[in-house]
């Protein structure tokens, strides 16, 4: 498999490509825009918004894989498919429903754990509010602010056919606090997670409760 690729469809034995570059919280320049779709135009590929805030350059021929990603000049949004893989983020300081500017605090943990290598895949995600118009209730792990301005943070949450009512992990928090705690709630996973558990397995088995001791204790 090409480096930092995904086989997108294979018809009549011609294999295409889709690459997705890193953008922190789907926010970019324009510069970076106009880039990226000068980049796409010049290889006939086609460009996709995701729903994981970033954008998606496909119909990508295998041989022009590496000078796409030269041409664009960004890094890849997943080199390993087991860290953390995505940090998403609301438009808090663009909406009069938020509670706090969250996006500096989430562009901060994008830059200390995005890519984070770790025993499966864990997403992250912060909104300004508790309406959490991006999901964060469903995330691995999800930082939200209060109506007071507080952030709190919860964990284990999962949509789907199967899914799982987050636990609150910690709550009246600043944000040195909420980074130390993702810090060692990480490491926590990465140290004792079973082969290949995924992170609200390994939530739903140790405990919210043995979980808070093993982190709020230590802080």
């Amino acid at each position: 498999m090409p480096k930092y690729a995904k086989l997108q469809k294979n018809i009549n034995g011609k294999e295409k490509y889709v690459i997705t570059p890193m953008i922190p919280g789907g926010y970019l320049t324009p510069q970076t825009l106009i880039k990226i779709g000068e980049v796409a135009k010049k290889y006939n590929a086609f460009v996709r918004l995701t729903s994981a805030q970033k954008i998606a350059i496909g119909n990508i021929k295998e041989e022009d894989i590496d000078s796409i990603w030269e041409e664009l000049e960004m890094e890849p949004a997943i080199k390993n498919i087991c860290s953390v893989i995505n940090v998403e983020m609301c438009s808090a300081n663009f909406c009069r429903r938020s509670k706090y500017p969250i996006i500096g605090l989430g562009i901060k943990v994008t830059k200390k754990f995005h890519g984070m290598e770790l025993p499966g895949k864990v997403k992250i995600a912060v909104a300004g509010c508790k309406n959490a118009c991006i999901n964060a209730y469903t995330k691995d792990i999800g930082i939200l602010s209060n109506v007071e301005g507080k952030l709190f943070i919860v964990v284990g949450g999962k949509g789907g056919v199967n899914p799982r009512k987050y636990d609150i992990l910690a709550e009246n928090l600043n944000e040195i606090e909420v980074i130390d705690i993702i810090d060692k709630l990480l490491y926590l996973y990465k140290r004792n997670a079973l082969d290949s558990e995924k992170f609200t397995m390994f939530i739903e088995r140790i405990g919210i409760k043995d979980i808070k001791e093993n982190i709020l204790l230590k802080i």
